[in-house]
């Protein structure tokens, strides 16, 4: 479990900006009253245990856009490196897990479902999957290479690796399932 927050923490964090782990921001009571108010809604899910929370990126301006994003349902999917699950010997996320996404400020905005995982190399990347997951339709492949490339090289550089065009992305699909 602790490595799965920690894939999905590096998953969807970023390289730039004021930054903040999930410790920092704890767990905010808007977090488990979001779980409650959707299983009083959906009690065929009462009996699952509450999903994990977390926010997109590392900077609050941009975990609140892509929060927002989220709540639109204009961004539908997010990225990894694969090397990340290997190095945490960790699965691959699965289809129907649920996430609370919060704002920067651990503030509970929305719960996601993923519907599908594929493992693609970088520069097979389609402009489909790129605007699902960037939430835009202006030039999204490109800012989805930059942006990514940018962020794996700063993560790899840790480590003394650097990116390349045919590393495999863990690309995850999902639907905003609350608040509909």
């Amino acid at each position: 479990m602790k490595n799965h927050i920690l894939i999905v923490f590096l998953i969807l964090a970023s390289c730039k900006g004021e930054t903040k782990t999930e410790q920092e921001v704890g767990v905010d009571s808007s977090v488990p009253e979001m779980w409650r108010e959707f299983i009083t809604s959906h009690p065929e899910f009462k009996g699952e245990e509450p999903p994990e929370s977390w926010f997109f990126h590392n900077n609050k301006a941009d975990a609140d856009r892509l929060a927002k994003l989220v709540l639109t349902g204009k961004k539908q999917a997010g990225s990894g490196l694969y090397a990340w699950y290997e190095e945490a010997n960790a699965d691959l996320p699965s289809v129907g897990t649920k996430h609370i996404i919060t704002n920067f400020d651990g503030k509970a905005q929305a719960i996601i479902k993923v519907t599908k995982v594929d493992t693609i190399p970088f520069n097979e990347i389609s402009e489909a999957y790129a605007a699902l997951d960037m939430g835009t339709t202006d030039d999204p492949l490109n800012k989805w290479k930059r942006a990514h490339w940018d962020f794996f090289s700063s993560a790899m550089k840790e480590s003394g690796e650097k990116p390349t065009e045919d590393m495999l992305i863990v690309c995850e699909w999902f639907e905003t399932v609350w608040p509909k």
